[in-house]
C-alpha cells in the first residue's frame, strides 16, 4: 500500500469509528485503542485585488491574509493535531464500541496567550451487529461532505492556507471553494448492514444555528443520509441534507443539499469528482450565506510517481447565486502538491495554491499561498 493511501484510510478510519491506533491493549473485556495525527506547516500567503467583496471571501486580504497584504503562520494543515482513544467490546451479541477525540492548534495569533482552542470532533459511542446494522449515538462529523473532504488530497496538507483560521485553529482545504465543511454534530445515526460494496446511512442531527447570521435552528433536526457502492478500483455515493432556520419577523428558510461524486483508481492515477447543490448549504458552514441558491463543485486528479511520491492536481469552486453588487459569487481554488512518504507514519508536503473570490459585479480579490511542512500519524 501506498503511504499516502495508508494515511487517508487511517483518517477515514477516525471519521468512521475504526481504529487505526498506535497502542492496542486489554482493559477487562473491552479493547482499547491510542493513536494520533501531529503536523505543522510553514505558510505564506499574498493577497491583491479588491478588498470591498462582502461575505465570506476567502482570498480577501481579511480573510486570506489576516488583515495585511501578506501573513506568515506557522501552523497546522486542514487537521488539527488530535489524539483518539477508542475502546470496543462485544456483550451479549451486540458490537460496543466507543470514540472520543480531542484536538489542538499549533498557531495563536501572539507569543503570550496560551493555546486553549481545544477541539472536541468526536465523542460518541455505537451499538449494533452484523445483523440489525449499527447505531450510533453523540457527537461525531457529518454524512454530507464526507467523501469529498476525505478525498481531498490537501486533506493531509494545507490548501487554500486562509490565514484568519490557520491561526489558532486550521486551514481550509476546498472547505469555502469547492465543498462545505461536513460540520461536527450531536447526532443519533443507522447505518444498515453493509451488503457486497453497498452502504447507506441516515442520521438526525441537532439542530445548529447560521454562523454570522441571526437565523437559527430550534425545534426541527437536521436530517443527512448518505449511501455509496464500493467495486473494484472505485466508489460512487450520494448524499442528502435538510434542516429549517428560523428567523425575525418569519424570515426563515430550509436548508436543502444534494450532493453525487465519484472516485476511481487506473493503476498509478487517481481521479474523484464531487458536486453539491442546494439552498442555504452556507459557504463554510450551514446557512452562513442565508437562503442563497448555491453549487459545489471539486475536480482532482493525482499520480503515485514511486512509492513514496505522490503528486496531484486539484480545482474546486463555491458558487452562490443571487445577491446584491458587492456581495460573495464565488470562491475558487486550485492547488498542486507534493506528498512524500519519509517513512510509513511521516508525510513531508509541499503545496502551491491560487484562490480567488469575485463578487457578484466587480473586481476580484486574488491569494496566492505556499505550504511547506509535513504530518506524522501515531
Amino acid at each position: 500500500m501506498h503511504i499516502t493511501q495508508r494515511h487517508t484510510l487511517f483518517i477515514a478510519a477516525a471519521l468512521t469509528a475504526g481504529s487505526a491506533q498506535a497502542a492496542d491493549f486489554k482493559a477487562g473485556e473491552w479493547d482499547i485503542g491510542l493513536g494520533g495525527i501531529v503536523n505543522a506547516y510553514y505558510t505564506h500567503t499574498s493577497c491583491s485585488g479588491s478588498q470591498a467583496i462582502s461575505g465570506l471571501a476567502l482570498a480577501s486580504q481579511a480573510l486570506g491574509c489576516g488583515g495585511t497584504t501578506g501573513r506568515t503562520v506557522v501552523g497546522n494543515g486542514l487537521l488539527p493535531n488530535a489524539l483518539t482513544t477508542t475502546a470496543k467490546t462485544r456483550q451479549e451479541g451486540f458490537d460496543i464500541g466507543a470514540t472520543l477525540m480531542i484536538g489542538a492548534a499549533v498557531s495563536s495569533g501572539d507569543a503570550i496567550s496560551n493555546n486553549s482552542n481545544v477541539d472536541v470532533r468526536q465523542g460518541f459511542f455505537t451499538l449494533g451487529n452484523a445483523d440489525m446494522g449499527t447505531l450510533k449515538l453523540g457527537r461525531d462529523y457529518g454524512l454530507f461532505g464526507a467523501p469529498a473532504i476525505l478525498g481531498d488530497m490537501t486533506l493531509i496538507g494545507a490548501g487554500a492556507p486562509v490565514s484568519a483560521t490557520q491561526r489558532n485553529r486550521v486551514t481550509l482545504g476546498h472547505i469555502g471553494s469547492g465543498y462545505t465543511y461536513l460540520g461536527t454534530y450531536g447526532q443519533v445515526a443507522y447505518t444498515l448492514p453493509t451488503t457486497g460494496g453497498f452502504s447507506a446511512t441516515v442520521a438526525l442531527m441537532s439542530p445548529v444555528d447560521a454562523s454570522g447570521t441571526s437565523f437559527t435552528g430550534r425545534s426541527s433536526p437536521q436530517l443527512q443520509a448518505q449511501a455509496s457502492v464500493a467495486f473494484n478500483g472505485g466508489k460512487v455515493w450520494l448524499g442528502l441534507k435538510n434542516q429549517k432556520f428560523e428567523g425575525p419577523a418569519n424570515a426563515g428558510f430550509t436548508m436543502n443539499g444534494v450532493e453525487v461524486g465519484g472516485s476511481i483508481t487506473a493503476g498509478a492515477l487517481g481521479f474523484a469528482a464531487n458536486v453539491q447543490s442546494g439552498k442555504g448549504l452556507g459557504v463554510l458552514s450551514d446557512g452562513d450565506s442565508g437562503n442563497r441558491k448555491q453549487t459545489n463543485v471539486l475536480l482532482q486528479a493525482t499520480w503515485q510517481a514511486t512509492a513514496k511520491t505522490k503528486l496531484g492536481l486539484n480545482w474546486g469552486e463555491s458558487r452562490l447565486k443571487d445577491g446584491t453588487s458587492s456581495d460573495l459569487r464565488s470562491n475558487t481554488n486550485v492547488t498542486a502538491g507534493l506528498y512524500y512518504g519519509l517513512t510509513k507514519s511521516v508525510t513531508l508536503v509541499g503545496e502551491l495554491s491560487r484562490t480567488t473570490s469575485r463578487p457578484v459585479t466587480g473586481e476580484q480579490a486574488k491569494m496566492t499561498g505556499v505550504a511547506l511542512g509535513g504530518i506524522v500519524f501515531f
